[in-house]
């Protein structure tokens, strides 16, 4: 069956077609009784409007780019996903093109691709300095979303910030003292924001960071800095005695659950016990953290409303109507799981 046109809705709701055409832009001066049978003829006939003919005669595009990196991480991947699903809502194509954020010929060239196109705005999703400084150096005319730079609802505090905030605030209620701290790769703004929440919240509560590395995001990675922080003592002795060194963590904070994945891997090799010996408390709340050995705790940040928030605004622009440059998002939440508890005394 083809798909419904305003006349079909117009015949189904017995109005004319300029009465559905005003209905659809947003017209307020149509009487009520006369907007109920719009709406149900629409509804009935599954209208959907025909956004490519509507940008067509308004001679713009609805296409806007979406510039990624790393959309195999459980989070980028949400933050994109719902981003497109906003922007199909809204009546735009997205187009997705994939780079290397900590290289800066790949940012370049995936930039000199989309600036080459037809499209109304581009999303940067790659939270890297290098991105960053990428995309402002270039002369780019149309409105640009960036997935950085977020804001708390109702505070001035970065959303990375908090989170690494929430994750010492856990680990000090229980009692910790001595923490460990598996950071992301240092290109990127969000890792270095919640180490800085973390260190910052961690130390006022009267706790110490003794030890940290770093990692770039991947499992493989945070089984290596596990490794590296059994070396050094911090988490335990290497084959199995569990019980870390005098001074050593009792707790080991990481920047994103997958790091985390790895490293509790490495810790049931060493027969480090985790909470027994060691707490362990992740970021993001990856699909995979309550099954891992413990379920992990984590703070949990809504990607899906990032992505909705960051393609909305960027609409809002690309169509002229005012929008709040700082985008401001849920507060970030605690999931308290299996791998967290009091130090044992």
């Amino acid at each position: 069956m083809p798909d419904a046109t305003i006349y079909d809705v117009a015949t189904r709701a017995g109005v004319s077609h300029q009465t559905v055409s005003r209905f659809l832009r947003g017209f307020e001066g149509i009487r009520p009784e006369t907007r109920a049978k719009v709406e149900a003829a629409l509804a009935e006939l599954e209208y959907r409007p025909n956004s490519a003919a509507r940008f067509l005669r308004l001679k713009r595009t609805n296409r806007i780019a979406l510039l990624a990196d790393n959309m195999h991480l459980s989070g980028p991947a949400r933050t994109i996903a719902s981003a497109t699903e906003a922007a199909r809502d809204l009546g735009y194509v997205t187009d997705i093109v994939t780079m290397d954020g900590g290289d800066e010929r790949s940012v370049r060239e995936a930039l000199d691709l989309v600036l080459s196109q037809q499209i109304a705005g581009l999303v940067l999703m790659a939270q890297t300095a290098i991105a960053r400084t990428a995309v402002e150096q270039r002369d780019i005319s149309m409105p640009v979303g960036r997935d950085f730079g977020l804001v708390v609802d109702g505070t001035g505090e970065s959303l990375g910030v908090r989170a690494g905030r929430v994750a010492a605030e856990h680990l000090i209620e229980l009692g910790h003292r001595r923490a460990a701290y598996v950071a992301g790769p240092e290109q990127w703004l969000v890792a270095r924001e919640r180490q800085e929440g973390f260190t910052v919240a961690f130390t006022a509560g009267g706790g110490e960071v003794v030890s940290s590395a770093t990692g770039d995001w991947s499992a493989e990675s945070g089984f290596a800095a596990a490794r590296r922080l059994l070396d050094e003592g911090a988490l335990g002795t290497p084959g199995g005695a569990g019980r870390s060194r005098d001074g050593g963590a009792t707790a080991v904070a990481v920047a994103n659950d997958t790091m985390a994945m790895g490293l509790l891997a490495a810790l049931a090799e060493a027969g480090v016990s985790v909470p027994g010996d060691v707490s362990v408390v992740g970021n993001d709340d990856a699909p995979e953290a309550r099954y891992m050995v413990p379920p992990l705790t984590t703070v949990d940040l809504d990607f899906a409303r990032e992505g909705v928030l960051v393609v909305s605004s960027l609409i809002a622009r690309i169509e002229g109507r005012e929008t709040d440059p700082v985008i401001h998002v849920p507060t970030p939440a605690l999931v308290t799981r299996a791998s967290t508890a009091p130090p044992r005394a």
